[in-house]
Parts: C-alpha cells; sequence; structure tokens
C-alpha cells in the first residue's frame, strides 16, 4: 500500500508519519462483522434523535455558534437548524466525536480484507489530507468505521466537500467551527439542497387513500397529492414541494410525511429512512418548530433479522421476489411485500410486522 500511494504523490515525510505507527484494531474488525439480530423502531430512534434533550442542547449549541452557521447558511442555501441537526445527529454537537486514529481504523479494515477495496481508496485519502496539511496524524481522529470530525466526514468526502472557511489555509472539520458548518453545508448543497425548500411536511391521508403510493418511485408535486386529498397535519396549506414522495416509516397506521428533493439531499449523507426524518424533524424543533403529532404504533414490535429473512423465505415461496434472504427488509422486500398485501386485500403499506410474517407461513 505504500508504494501505491507513492505512486499516487503522496509525500515520504506523510508516509512515514501516517503509517510508520499504525496498528491493527481487532475492535475494529469486530465492529464491522458485527450484524445485529434486533432491529431499531423508527419511534425509538427518533425518541433519542429528537428528544427534548437534544432540542435544548441543539438550541444552546446553535446559538454558541450562530454568526458560524448564519454564514454557512447564506453562501449554500441550506438553513443553520439543518446544519445544527446534522451536526447534533453526527457527534451530539462536537461531544462525540470518536476517539479512533482514522489511519488506524482505516489501515485495519483495508487488512482486515471484508471491505478491503473500498477501505484503501479511503486510506489513500486520508493520507491525502495529511499530506496537504489540512490536518496531522494525532489528529485525525474518528468513528471506528473511519468518519471523522464534528460532523463525521469520511476521508473521500472530505476532499470533494470540506471548505476552509475561516481563512487559515487549513480545512479543520475538528476544531473550526467556521469550517464544521460550511463544510456540511457544501455537501448538502452539491448533494441537491434546494434553498427555500423544506425537507418536507407531516402530512393526513383521505380515508380510503391507497397507501401502496408510499413509494419512493412515486413522485409528484405537492398540489398533486393535494388533489388527491393529502393535507398537512396542521391543517396549513402543503407547502410547494416538487417531486415529492409520500413516506410511511411506520406502516399505515403511523404518520406519515410528504418529502421533497432536500429529504434526498439528507439522505446522501445517510442512505437511512430514519436518520434523514431524524435532521429533518430536530431542524424544525430546533427552529422552534412543532415534533410529529401523529401517534406512533408503539404497540408494533420490529421483526428481528433472523424473522426479516423467514419473511422473505415465506415471500419467495408464495412467488413474490423480495431479493436475496439477508434479513434487510430493503426496497425489494418492501416491494414484494406490498405485492403480497395486495393480493391478500390487505393495506400495501410494505411494513413487515409479525402479524404478517404469521399470515405469510399459513399454509
Amino acid at each position: 500500500f505504500r508504494a501505491e500511494a507513492r505512486a499516487a504523490g503522496i509525500g515520504e515525510a506523510t508516509l512515514a508519519a501516517a503509517l510508520d505507527p499504525a496498528q491493527y484494531l481487532p475492535r475494529v474488525v469486530e465492529l464491522d462483522r458485527a450484524q445485529p439480530e434486533f432491529t431499531r423502531a423508527v419511534w425509538d430512534y427518533l425518541d433519542t434523535a429528537v428528544s427534548d434533550a437534544r432540542v435544548a442542547r441543539g438550541q444552546e449549541q446553535l446559538a454558541r455558534v450562530r454568526p458560524e452557521a448564519d454564514a454557512a447558511a447564506a453562501r449554500y442555501g441550506v438553513p443553520a437548524e439543518v446544519l445544527g441537526a446534522v451536526w447534533g445527529m453526527e457527534s451530539n454537537y462536537g461531544a462525540n466525536v470518536g476517539d479512533t486514529p482514522t489511519v488506524d481504523a482505516l489501515a485495519t479494515l483495508a487488512f482486515d480484507g471484508r471491505r478491503a477495496d473500498w477501505a484503501r481508496r479511503e486510506l489513500l485519502a486520508a493520507l491525502r489530507i495529511i499530506d496537504n496539511r489540512d490536518i496531522d496524524r494525532a489528529h485525525m481522529i474518528g468513528s471506528w468505521a473511519g468518519a471523522m470530525g464534528q460532523t463525521q466526514f469520511m476521508p473521500s468526502t472530505f476532499l470533494g466537500h470540506a471548505v476552509d472557511a475561516d481563512g487559515d489555509g487549513r480545512r479543520d472539520i475538528w476544531g473550526s467551527m467556521a469550517d464544521v458548518m460550511a463544510s456540511t453545508a457544501s455537501f448538502l448543497a452539491r448533494s441537491g439542497w434546494q434553498a427555500g425548500q423544506p425537507w418536507g411536511v407531516e402530512v393526513r391521508l383521505p380515508p380510503g387513500f391507497d397507501v401502496a403510493r408510499a413509494d419512493a418511485g412515486v413522485r409528484q408535486d405537492a398540489a398533486a397529492w393535494a388533489a388527491e386529498g393529502v393535507q398537512s397535519a396542521s391543517g396549513a396549506a402543503l407547502p410547494p414541494l416538487p417531486d415529492a414522495q409520500l413516506l410511511l416509516p411506520a406502516g399505515a397506521r403511523g404518520p406519515a410525511f410528504l418529502a421533497g428533493p432536500n429529504f434526498r439531499a439528507l439522505l446522501r449523507y445517510n442512505n437511512s429512512t430514519s436518520y434523514a426524518l431524524g435532521v429533518g424533524l430536530l431542524a424544525q424543533r430546533l427552529a422552534g418548530g412543532e415534533g410529529v403529532q401523529a401517534a406512533w404504533p408503539r404497540d408494533l414490535v420490529p421483526l428481528t433479522r433472523s424473522q426479516v429473512r423467514t419473511l422473505q423465505q415465506a415471500l419467495k415461496a408464495r412467488g413474490f421476489d423480495p431479493g436475496e434472504p439477508d434479513g434487510v427488509a430493503g426496497a425489494a422486500t418492501r416491494r414484494a411485500l406490498r405485492d403480497w398485501q395486495r393480493s391478500a386485500g390487505l393495506p400495501a403499506d410494505g411494513f413487515p410486522t409479525a402479524d404478517l410474517l404469521q399470515r405469510l407461513q399459513q399454509p
């Protein structure tokens, strides 16, 4: 790898400083290979992500860095509260940036081999950051998976999007709040964030609405959704969202949201519906807005990975293709589940529950 990095233009001093002290970290491999059996319900996730304590701390911390956040917002068109929400979600407003040396984490993952090509690319990017003198090895710390700084950029993301907003010649997402806010805003702006639009809005669905339309492939502007009887939960007019999709993160019994292009920009930060919803709702609360109005179906127990695998196998046996049974309820599984629900005369929300699994297993 050292020869590869040298051929890519990394200087000898950087190679020595970064790689000579590199250590294998067994705990990183353990964490990388761990696949938790139990999944977390979206409402449990949001209870933490958008807790009153996190909102209060966020308002306090955002007030402290308001000049830097407002400058980034003005430059990139991403509201300060959204930047504050990402900051809160990623490191609890800088309190938990991680303590794992990034070079060691990525070298370990590259050596272990499960994601070797990816880890080698990220390690090379980390060396380039050190070579550029944005940060030195000792201060380049982050999560066990290689994400760095107060808003947890991977090294390749840093190279593409980090910004020297304070003009000191370094892009410092560890210690400079001007750089943290501007870098986060830069990433979201380049990921498709549209200035002046909300991420989305909580909505109410009319009686008899076909919940199968809550699908990432079904997009239209808010006026078209309104024509179908979709209303905002607050009773106000729907915001003029273009290309909006309906979101039912807890199935037909839970809250509904209309999510626009800015929601998809948040997904590019972290491709998890719960995460993007957490950022959007936290930003809303930081700005003084309300939380989720509709009740979550807290009586539902999320399926374990083993149960999802069993559900996938049962769908396959009935002729509905969920993809490879892997225990992860992804888009293909939800599509197959919706098709089966429709064939069984059930609301086709694609949300896996213990009751649906039981029905699928019946002869």
